[in-house]
């Protein structure tokens, strides 16, 4: 069963359309992650989801029941959804566990919730520090803890860990994705960061101008996007021109096997860099180019190549201190695995 169903959602800023007619389905158990760029619609999504803003079209059901359509708008505390703001928000005049506790009936409160989703969130004792004594990372795991202390049917996370250092920013998402699954919490993140829309959604929708463009599993996404867009979006992606026939793609790397259920003709072809096999020097069946600049991020490398013709590609290196590369170096280059193939730009109305 859905936890949230959204149909044909429209919503205008003026001549701004923010939404256009998006759909989407939320699992429950589980979080989902709205993907895109800034300006895409994804946190008008959001606000209209939590009641915040209204729909010009379109319906949104929560479980079962109707929040929002024609007719009908219901207000946001009538709709058992939480939402974690990007800044935590708390009440700094209230302690930890006052703040978790807000809004809690006193049942609640003497069943033991509050402490049981510190706990949950990795601050168990800490619920009589104050707002000000605790680091920001653990300000937005209180956030956390607050939405989930109500057993809201819907938990809205707006890019929750976007003013966090980036080593923290991994640590705080993942204990965060570990508190909601023991909780059963169904969620949904709204985030820009490709790499945290993959490694904490069951499931990822990526949005642009207003429209879903895909819904599926994190994996799905990234294997197989719907287009050369997503697939330029969802991490590195080269694109090649190419001419498909039979099932084989011309591209500056060589011929390639593409599905059959393809594009021919004029097309692109996706090539993610860890894709790309880079051989110590040109040899038989390999295409030549000169590596013309490296990202060293310690676990692996992303080259920078030219190939003769001047194509430029990447290229993922994982064992970068068996093989290192320096720029200027030749090396030949082989596709590993499979590719997919894309209608040209142009093409497409």
């Amino acid at each position: 069963m859905a936890s949230l169903t959204v149909r044909g959602a429209h919503k205008s800023y003026g001549p701004v359309a923010a939404l256009s007619g998006v759909d989407l389905e939320v699992p429950a158990g589980g979080v989902t992650a709205v993907l895109g760029p800034s300006g895409c619609g994804k946190t008008t999504l959001l606000r209209c989801v939590a009641g915040f803003v209204r729909l010009d079209a379109g319906e949104i059901l929560v479980g079962e029941r109707r929040v929002a359509g024609p007719g009908a708008h219901a207000a946001p505390e009538r709709r058992r959804v939480a939402v974690v703001p990007q800044e935590g928000a708390l009440f700094p005049h209230l302690s930890v566990a006052g703040n978790v506790g807000y809004g809690l009936s006193r049942a609640q409160r003497r069943s033991g919730r509050v402490d049981e989703v510190l706990a949950l969130v990795g601050l168990a004792g800490l619920g009589d520090r104050m707002p000000h004594q605790l680091s920001g990372g653990q300000q937005q795991r209180v956030a956390v803890a607050r939405a989930l202390a109500p057993r809201p049917r819907l938990v809205l996370l707006d890019e929750p860990f976007n003013g966090l250092d980036a080593g923290l920013r991994v640590e705080v998402r993942r204990d965060v994705r570990a508190a909601l699954r023991a909780d059963g919490a169904t969620a949904v993140l709204v985030t820009h960061d490709q790499g945290e829309a993959l490694s904490v959604a069951d499931q990822v929708a990526v949005m642009r101008a207003g429209r879903i463009l895909q819904c599926a599993p994190p994996a799905q996404v990234y294997r197989s996007p719907a287009d050369s867009w997503v697939a330029n979006f969802v991490g590195e992606a080269v694109l090649l021109p190419a001419q498909i026939q039979d099932g084989f793609a011309t591209t500056p790397l060589g011929t390639l096997t593409v599905p059959p259920a393809g594009p021919s003709g004029t097309a692109l072809v996706l090539v993610r860099p860890e894709q790309l096999e880079v051989l110590p020097s040109p040899a038989d069946g390999t295409v030549p180019a000169t590596i013309t600049g490296q990202d060293f991020f310690g676990h692996d490398a992303l080259l920078a190549l030219d190939l003769d013709g001047g194509t430029r590609v990447s290229a993922r290196l994982f064992d970068v201190v068996s093989h290192p590369f320096e720029v200027g170096t030749r090396v030949g280059l082989r596709v590993r695995g499979p590719v997919l193939a894309y209608p040209s730009p142009r093409l497409v109305g």
